[in-house]
């Protein structure tokens, strides 16, 4: 009897993880867009042109339940890889029932994350007061002819007293649209820039200025620590005594310690102390939250295993002084 040969074997790997995929997408993504941008300058400041369709005015709602503020505050920093996965991040802010969230990454009516208004939506199914600013009209993200944005929300339990937009001057030409790149999704053409959601609360009657950060992901640091001064000259509107939170998403992969060393220069200081933390599989130490003022870090943490975002989110517990109660 002829003994039949046997087919070649195939190689099958296990099915990439939900988190594999937002991983490798991002950078499959800017392997392609790098190759086909090589020539486009990164160090450029925007001009007005870039910025003519967008509001520096925040969209803001009003959802939370008024109720006696404690002398302890929790604070959540995340950039939330656009929202798409919106309900896992729901889930997970409801266990914890931060004070104050700094949302980066967050799409207004992008036809990715199914044309909807993730920041309301969150705001509103947690009882939260927020406020919301575009940094970037999305080109590719389009529904129906409207426009579709990216920013940043801010959401807290606490009355929101103003919130206003810091749009920087100094910005990457990397992501504007360009006559030889084609308007498709992969490689997020936009119109816009970054920016500085600023969002004063009022915490046990006292004023608390919140600066909700997304930096520039482009340049080895350069236009990042530029961006970085703009939120440090806006500080001098107020006293040096007004109780101040800085949190987001800092691009800080290149030098973190340098990023953190800047900070404690202007009178800040990380949740984590002198500690470098990674908050990105891949990339590394991206997001932090810093305070200056009475406050003590009770609790920080970097939370891991959301599978709602290619960030991991920062989750801190800070106890204000006595000073700071509610007389």
């Amino acid at each position: 009897m002829t003994k039949r040969a046997s087919a070649p074997r195939r190689f099958r790997g296990a099915p990439l993880s939900p988190r594999d995929n937002r991983v490798m997408r991002p950078c499959l993504m800017a392997l392609v867009t790098a190759v086909l941008m090589a020539a486009v300058p990164a160090n450029l400041a925007s001009s007005a042109e870039n910025h003519k369709t967008l509001s520096n005015r925040p969209i803001t709602g009003s959802f939370a339940t008024a109720g006696k503020q404690g002398l302890s505050i929790r604070v959540v920093s995340w950039n939330i890889d656009r929202g798409d996965h919106v309900d896992r991040i729901i889930r997970t802010l409801r266990k914890q029932r931060p004070s104050i969230c700094l949302l980066q990454e967050v799409d207004l009516h992008d036809r990715r994350s199914r044309n909807r208004d993730i920041a309301r939506r969150i705001a509103q199914t947690l009882s939260y007061n927020y406020a919301y600013g575009t940094a970037f009209e999305e080109l590719s993200q389009q529904v129906d002819g409207h426009p579709a944005f990216q920013g940043q929300a801010t959401l807290a339990m606490a009355p929101i007293v103003e919130s206003r937009v810091l749009r920087f001057a100094r910005q990457s030409a990397f992501w504007r649209p360009h006559a030889f790149i084609p308007d498709i999704a992969l490689f997020q053409r936009r119109r816009g820039g970054r920016i500085a959601l600023i969002t004063e609360l009022s915490l046990a009657g006292k004023r608390v200025v919140v600066y909700n950060l997304h930096l520039e992901s482009r340049s080895a640091g350069r236009i990042q620590f530029a961006q970085l001064q703009e939120v440090f000259d806006d500080l001098k509107h107020y006293p040096e005594a007004t109780p101040a939170l800085i949190g987001g998403d800092f691009n800080s992969k290149y030098f973190p310690a340098r990023f953190l060393d800047t900070l404690e220069k202007a009178g800040f200081h990380s949740v984590f102390g002198e500690k470098v933390m990674r908050t990105h599989v891949i990339i590394g130490s991206l997001d932090w939250i810093f305070f200056r003022g009475p406050w003590s870090v009770q609790n920080a943490e970097i939370v891991r295993g959301t599978h709602a975002s290619d960030h991991d989110e920062v989750l801190a517990e800070l106890l204000r002084n006595a000073h700071l109660k509610e007389e």
